[in-house]
């Protein structure tokens, strides 16, 4: 083979290389996906605290959380500045989206959200379990829904009217945060504590005695939500969310955050 075409074999290979990158290279939004996703010019993550899926610190102090390193993440592909607004709790997150105060979230893709919001496929299973206080006599799921129990439940959340519903003999307990529920199981004023097993688990690792039961008795559907009305930016949006499942991005960030209890859609 001579010099001439060698070299040339060798520059169309690295051209094919390069074609090849461009072609499967992520694609930053066009100016009407920006306009509808950050319409101030920021995007505006909706975050509350104590839970993997949304915000807390690690053991240095550095913030982690699902919504919020996703929101960092999707900010630095966009080009915009980022800016993290926290709230108590989820249902305060999805009405601040509602009026249109935060453009983007991480949360239980529920039919009822699904009014309000405009999700991504679902990008991570959860499961909802129980959390009891240390010296519980509970066993198993099983031996919730039995007469007397008290299950604390965060308030305004999807937990809340399903259990309501579902139970034949427990009493769900509105309770306004984590640290609330894990203060009334040590209390003993309720008999367990039912939400997302990332939030159990978290909850647990500063209670001593305490326990995260076997089982499961739903899954939550994961996904990134925005306001209804901004559908324009969904292209652009459906299109990050798979990158940052397909690249690693979103398994790094969900064992920064150390978030327990999730299964493989």
């Amino acid at each position: 083979m001579t010099m001439l075409r060698r070299t040339w074999l060798a520059g169309f290979a690295a051209a094919a290389v390069f074609l090849a990158g461009c072609a499967t290279a992520p694609t930053g939004p066009t100016a009407q996906e920006r306009a509808a996703l950050a319409p101030t010019g920021k995007l505006r993550v909706g975050v509350y605290p104590d839970s993997p899926t949304s915000l807390l610190k690690d053991k240095s102090g550095k913030k982690v959380g699902v919504a919020y390193e996703l929101g960092q993440e999707m900010a630095r592909r966009m080009g915009v500045p980022f800016e993290a607004v926290e709230y108590r709790r989820i249902a305060e997150v999805v009405d601040a989206m509602k009026k249109g105060d935060v453009d983007f979230t991480f949360t239980n893709a529920t039919a009822a959200r699904a009014q309000i919001l405009s999700f991504t496929p679902m990008m991570l299973h959860l499961e909802l379990g129980y959390l009891v206080g240390a010296g519980s006599p509970l066993k198993t799921i099983a031996d919730i829904d039995k007469p007397n129990m008290k299950i604390a439940v965060i308030e305004g959340g999807t937990t809340a009217g399903i259990l309501a519903r579902e139970y034949k003999s427990a009493k769900v307990v509105p309770v306004g945060s984590p640290k609330a529920a894990g203060e009334q199981l040590a209390q003993r004023q309720v008999d367990a504590f039912t939400t997302n097993k990332g939030m159990l688990f978290e909850l647990a690792d500063g209670m001593p005695g305490a326990r995260v039961l076997d089982g499961r008795w739903g899954l939550e559907n994961m996904a990134i939500g925005i306001p209804k009305g901004r559908e324009a930016g969904l292209p652009y949006l459906n299109r990050f969310a798979q990158d940052v499942r397909s690249d690693g991005t979103l398994r790094a960030i969900v064992g920064r955050a150390g978030l327990r209890g999730t299964v493989e859609p």
